[in-house]
């Protein structure tokens, strides 16, 4: 499984490749799906370009998706603490999704944030599929480890935050090492920036599902600016096929 991050966290500063409104991420999701994607992670935006968790915002985006992509296609959303600082607010939208004609077929929990839990039992409730995020260099190994909702998630998001091409290979690994059995569920390993690239070929060595997008990495294998996320799928399925050989 190759998944598209959209846009993540990036807004217009990192240039227009970055789709903001609900129509371009319908747009450039439609378009990584041509290319090869066969799951979309995105993050739902105001106006201003901030990420948000508002059940308003969330439908708006989920309606231009769903219009544009085929329904085979799982369409999925953050609930990360910097859209909602408050663990209490957080679970509160969360929870607010109830009401909404269209749920995400699934979101990601950031494991080592506080109220992570209380959110994922949330997502359940709603039958939301939770990507439990363990990130490198923070306590979600552990807690997720602990976590007796592990057994219950749909997959594990492994997050390589070391963006150095040299290094992060080594971090991935030590982070798949601290997840051990990930209490059985599949893993999606997947790094940033200067550590996307080798971090999705260890990924294809190691026939587990990756993602790639604009969230992740504005630059192509070779260095050049990626013009949209579906050029970084298509370079991202032929890297990981090389690697797989």
């Amino acid at each position: 499984m190759v998944q598209v991050c959209l846009n993540g966290g990036r807004g217009a500063a990192d240039g227009a490749v970055v789709p903001l409104t609900p129509e371009t991420m319908a747009g450039s999701a439609a378009d990584a799906v041509a290319a090869g994607a066969t799951d979309i992670h995105v993050h739902p935006k105001t106006p201003c370009g901030r990420d948000t968790l508002s059940p308003r915002v969330l439908a708006v985006t989920l309606e231009a998706i769903r219009t544009r992509v085929p329904k085979s296609v799982p369409v999925g959303v953050t609930t990360g603490a910097w859209a909602e600082p408050d663990p209490a607010g957080r679970l509160g939208r969360v929870r607010s999704w109830a009401s909404l004609p269209v749920l995400p077929d699934h979101a990601s929990v950031n494991w080592h944030e506080q109220g992570a839990e209380e959110v994922a039992a949330a997502l359940l409730e709603l039958g939301v599929g939770v990507e439990a995020g363990v990130w490198s260099g923070t306590d979600g190994a552990e807690r997720f480890a602990a976590s007796p909702l592990g057994p219950r998630v749909l997959r594990v998001l492994a997050e390589v935050t070391d963006t150095a091409p040299d290094t992060a290979v080594d971090s991935a690994e030590a982070l798949l090492s601290e997840l051990g059995a990930a209490h059985g569920r599949p893993v999606l390993l997947h790094g940033e920036d200067g550590g996307a690239w080798p971090v999705l070929r260890l990924a294809g060595r190691l026939g587990l599902a990756t993602r790639v997008g604009v969230e992740d990495v504005l630059a192509l294998p070779d260095g050049r600016p990626a013009r949209s996320n579906a050029e970084l799928v298509a370079a991202g399925l032929t890297e990981y096929a090389r690697a797989a050989l």
